[in-house]
Parts: C-alpha cells; structure tokens; sequence
C-alpha cells in the first residue's frame, strides 16, 4: 500500500495550515463575524493564529480546527474572530465627516439635548477608540457642559482587547499627531504609562464614551434609536450580502433624519440604498419619511 500524502502547506513555517485549514477557518469567521477572507490573506492567517496554537501547545492547524469547531471552545473561537479582525484607526481619519459633523449635525443635537431631549451617537466597530474620542472632542469643544445632559456616545467592537484599549484612553505621540492643536491643547495631557509619557483623553470623554464588546451580526442589545452611526472601514471586510444586510440594520436603528458615516471606499446597497440620501463625501441620512 502506498502511503497517504500529506496536503501541501498554504505558507512554510512551524505549524501546517492546509487549504482545508484555512477553508475551515475561513467558514468560521463569515459565520461569526460576517467578515470574508481570500486565500490571498493565508500568511495573515497563519501570522496571527499561530501564536494560538504555540500557546494552546497544539502542533497543527488541524487540531486547532478541531478545537474551535467543538462545541467546548467558545471562548478560543472568540479569541480565533479576535485575532483576525483588522485593527486601523486614527483620531479625526476621514475628517470630513468630523467638519460635518460639527457644521451640519451637532447644532441641533447640542439644542435639542440643551432642552432636555436625549442624543445618542454610536462608533460601530470602533477598534481602541480614536473615532469615538474624535467626535466626543468634536462634542466637547462645542458643549463642555454635555455631561449635564442625556447625551451619549456608544463605542463597540468584536475584539475584547481593542474595548480595553478604548476604555484606557491612552495614546502614542503618533495616534494623536492629526488631533487638532486647539483641541489637543485644551484637552489632552501627557501621563505616566509604566516607563512611557502617553496622551490621555479627559474624565469629560471617558464619561461621555460608553465601550462594549459588540459582534454586528449578533442581537443588538440598544433599545433606544441612534442620532449618527460611524462605520467606516469596517464593511469593505463584509461580503455584499453582509454589507446589505448591516446598511438595512443601521437604517433601521436611526431615527428619521439620523446620519450615517462610511469609509471611502465603501457603498450603500441592498433595501437600505431606498432609505439613505446621500448628503455630503460618504455622508448618508435616513430620509425623513422613510419606515423603520
């Protein structure tokens, strides 16, 4: 009898990650998190997940397959999403959307929550925080009483790590360099991060900034409708029926009116493309009139 050849590695290296491998792990994070992966990101995959198994002391990427399609792994399956979400993010990226924000959208929010009506603003797949700390000092500047109001903003992402960031509020010389001077000069400070000097946003930001750990194609627990979504460059990792089927959710938690923000390279389509106008660089509004 002639000996089973053993399928050819995707990507040389310590662990073997066969095409079936990376077809498994493929399956499992469009199922979970709704995000698509070409065979072309196997390196990325075998890059991120093998530290896994090298801490898991598993010698192949096909018990590790098996590990995280038992139904006892809960936990490293969610570790598996973690590890291969993309994390990019910059204060004020895409500023456009922060100008209009200020221009277009908060006056009458800032009026309406001045008399007692409450706003809410939500980061969806916020990464370790800049663009919601962005539009909260975009806020801030504007109303540095908002704290006094019903007036928040709700941070979420599918990665644990990029939540706890968030909640820290710390960062680099690097991450705030597109912060504007004013704002920077009015509200950052340098602090002690063990043997690092970082910026920290205020008390006021933190308090205004509400991080939770959220998976988009999961239950959503908010009950109350949203003013603005941010969610930008987060769809371009969604197959077309997943991006349709994430534009018809925001739709339908924004109020009439409400705006929602989306990466440059990003579309709305599918249901919701009859429910957004377009008003402005990747700027969208649910139209008035439109259901929910």
């Amino acid at each position: 009898m002639s000996a089973t050849r053993e399928a050819p590695a995707l990507v040389p290296g310590e662990y073997l990650l066969t095409m079936a491998d990376f077809r498994q792990i493929a399956a499992i994070l469009h199922d979970d998190a709704g995000i698509s992966l070409s065979e072309a990101k196997a390196a990325l995959v075998y890059a991120r997940l093998a530290k896994r198994l090298r801490a898991l002391g598993l010698s192949s990427f096909r018990d590790y397959c098996a590990l995280v399609s038992s139904g006892n792994a809960v936990d490293e399956r969610q570790k598996l999403v973690a590890a291969l979400t993309t994390n990019v993010t910059k204060f004020f990226r895409e500023k456009h959307h922060f100008d209009h924000l200020q221009r277009t959208v908060l006056p009458q929010l800032v009026a309406r929550a001045r008399r007692g009506g409450q706003v809410r603003i939500w980061s969806a797949g916020c990464s370790n925080g800049q663009e919601a700390y962005s539009a909260a000092l975009v806020i801030l500047q504007m109303m540095p009483d908002v704290l006094d109001c019903d007036f928040k903003i709700l941070a979420s992402d599918i990665d644990p790590n990029m939540v706890a960031e968030g909640r820290a509020g710390l960062y680099s010389d690097v991450a705030v360099e597109d912060v504007p001077a004013e704002i920077r000069n009015r509200w950052l400070r340098k602090v002690r991060d063990g043997g690092e000097l970082k910026w920290q946003v205020p008390d006021e930001a933190r308090e205004l900034v509400a991080f939770r750990e959220l998976n988009l194609f999961a239950r959503w627990p908010m009950k109350r409708p949203f003013d603005v979504i941010f969610c930008r460059n987060v769809a371009i990792y969604f197959d077309k029926d997943k991006q349709a089927e994430l534009w018809a959710r925001f739709a339908g938690t924004l109020l009439p009116g409400g705006y929602l923000y989306i990466g440059h390279s990003e579309r709305i389509a599918g249901p919701a493309a009859d429910i957004f106008v377009n008003d402005g660089i990747t700027t969208w509004r649910r139209a008035p009139g439109s259901l929910r």
